[in-house]
């Protein structure tokens, strides 16, 4: 796809050859100005739309009557967008009509300062119209203008203000944070879809511990995720539970999560006690959660199913929670069975959860460290050989059609797993001698 870069820098050139103002813009000049790599690279202009799509010969009108055009390039999409001002935001998301204008316009109608940046590719230069730079400089992020009007055009701002804040490690504006606080009872208005891209974006895009403090802090927690909030105050046993309650054990984790985390394990860490609050009781002076995982699993899928994340997340997620404690049973496991979980496909994720998990309390990582040294040992044999025999193999030793065949090849398999038979000889007969067929 090219240098991302030089091709954003060439659209810059070919607008500005055809008599227009160009720059890049947002995030792109952020993370540059911070040392970072940015991921895409955003061109703001004062051609209208309909100027783009003559320039550029291959374009998407992604967003024409908000001045939007994607301009491709050698495969890459590159957002084009005209220096606009908006009307009143009515729906608490989109502007109610835009006005094509000018960069200082444009830059005023932005979410946050660091955001607002535009920056000359060819010479370098900085174009800042709302002390963006300083507020880099300083680590603050600040809603421009009036930070209730900014919440109050697009209540979303207050997730990116937390995602932006935790990843960046920056610190949150005072006027900022008060705006979220009293917007926080709103947010349930967004699009659930909306709400989860930008969960999953804190949870996997680094400092989720601190992307989930600051929801905390900010009210946005029980309004998103009832279910995690009520995490507070519910206590563990020490002897397994050193850290303090639900809440204090899931931040811990939340802690280890790296940026690029899948979206799976990010949620499954997350949820991974969510059960917890519901089952928690005590017996003879003990705090149990007997059930937790089943209950908590359930729970699992319902928040990603209300937060619009795909089947294949919900089913692992699913996975990974009902599963998560199951390793502490894994010295006592058949060998089969053993093996059999080794080669789960969601294994490698849960074996990263049960990791995180101990590191995040007691620091026992003996059923873990069983585990990996199980997959190195059964490394070198086969984990998951061929059937030695099928169904008709089965049929022809004498046994009918039904329920009685996949009940030899169960045991086979078993028997296969355990090592007691090696080949297909030894398969015809470990059936002539367990299932003898009926006569």
């Amino acid at each position: 796809m090219g240098d991302l870069r030089a091709q954003a820098t060439s659209i810059v050139q070919r607008l500005r050859d055809a008599g227009h103002e160009a720059y890049f813009a947002g995030g792109c000049v952020r993370d540059q100005l911070l040392g970072r790599e940015p991921q895409d690279y955003d061109v703001a202009t004062s051609a209208p739309p309909e100027a783009v799509r003559r320039i550029f010969t291959r374009t998407v009108p992604v967003g024409v009557q908000f001045g939007v055009v994607l301009v491709v390039e050698d495969g890459a999409r590159f957002e084009v967008a005209t220096f606009r001002s908006d009307d009143a935001y009515v729906d608490g998301r989109r502007p109610s009509a835009v006005h094509f204008g000018t960069a200082e316009q444009d830059a005023w109608r932005r979410d946050f300062t660091i955001n607002a940046l535009l920056l000359d590719p060819v010479s370098g230069t900085i174009v800042d119209h709302v002390q963006g730079q300083e507020d880099l400089r300083n680590g603050v992020l600040r809603a421009i203008g009036d930070a209730h009007a900014r919440i109050a055009e697009d209540r979303l701002r207050m997730l990116r203000a937390v995602r932006f804040a935790a990843r960046l490690g920056f610190t949150l504006d005072e006027a900022t944070r008060d705006a979220i606080v009293a917007a926080a009872p709103t947010l349930g208005d967004i699009a659930a879809e909306r709400i989860g891209d930008e969960i999953v974006k804190i949870l996997t895009e680094g400092n989720a511990r601190r992307g989930f403090a600051l929801l905390d802090e900010t009210g946005l927690l029980p309004i998103v995720l009832p279910e995690v909030a009520a995490m507070h105050g519910v206590a563990q046993p020490p002897d397994h539970h050193p850290e303090g309650d639900v809440w204090q054990h899931t931040l811990l984790l939340l802690d280890q999560l790296p940026a690029g985390v899948s979206e799976a394990l990010a949620l499954g860490a997350l949820l991974h006690d969510v059960g917890k609050p519901g089952s928690a009781a005590v017996r003879d002076d003990r705090i149990t959660f007997w059930g937790h995982q089943a209950s908590g699993a359930e729970m699992a899928v319902a928040i990603c199913q209300r937060l619009r994340r795909s089947r294949a997340t919900w089913e692992r997620v699913e996975y990974l929670v009902r599963n998560h404690l199951r390793l502490v049973q894994a010295p006592d496991m058949r060998v089969a069975t053993l093996k059999r979980m080794l080669v789960e496909s969601g294994f490698d994720e849960l074996l990263r959860l049960a990791r995180l998990d101990a590191l995040a309390s007691n620091m026992d990582l003996r059923y873990v460290l069983f585990c990996e040294r199980k997959q190195a040992e059964f490394a070198a044999e086969d984990i998951r050989p061929p059937r030695l025999l099928g169904g008709r193999d089965v049929m022809a030793l004498g046994h009918a059609p039904g329920p009685r065949v996949g009940e030899i090849l169960r045991a086979l398999e078993e028997a296969q797993l355990e090592g007691q038979i090696h080949s297909r000889s030894d398969a015809i007969r470990f059936v002539r001698e367990r299932f003898p067929p009926d006569r």
